[in-house]
């Protein structure tokens, strides 16, 4: 499995389980944090990683180092 694949796959997953907690974690409370905000960082963090796995999909394999 390539890396860009890895990207492509685990991005929407995050992204996804980001908006779950956005849209349905409203009123849960939690002592040390807010469920809604560290669902607005994980759909930011699945949106850049599935940005990156795009890019390294279309860039294609990279030259060895």
């Amino acid at each position: 499995m390539t890396r860009a694949s890895r990207n492509l796959l685990a991005g929407p997953a995050t992204l996804v389980a980001g908006l779950a907690l956005w849209l349905f974690a409203q009123g849960v409370d939690l002592p040390v944090v807010d469920p809604v905000k560290v669902g607005v960082v994980l759909m930011c963090v699945g949106g850049a990683e599935t940005l990156l796995g795009l890019h390294r999909a279309v860039r294609g394999r990279a030259e060895p180092r």
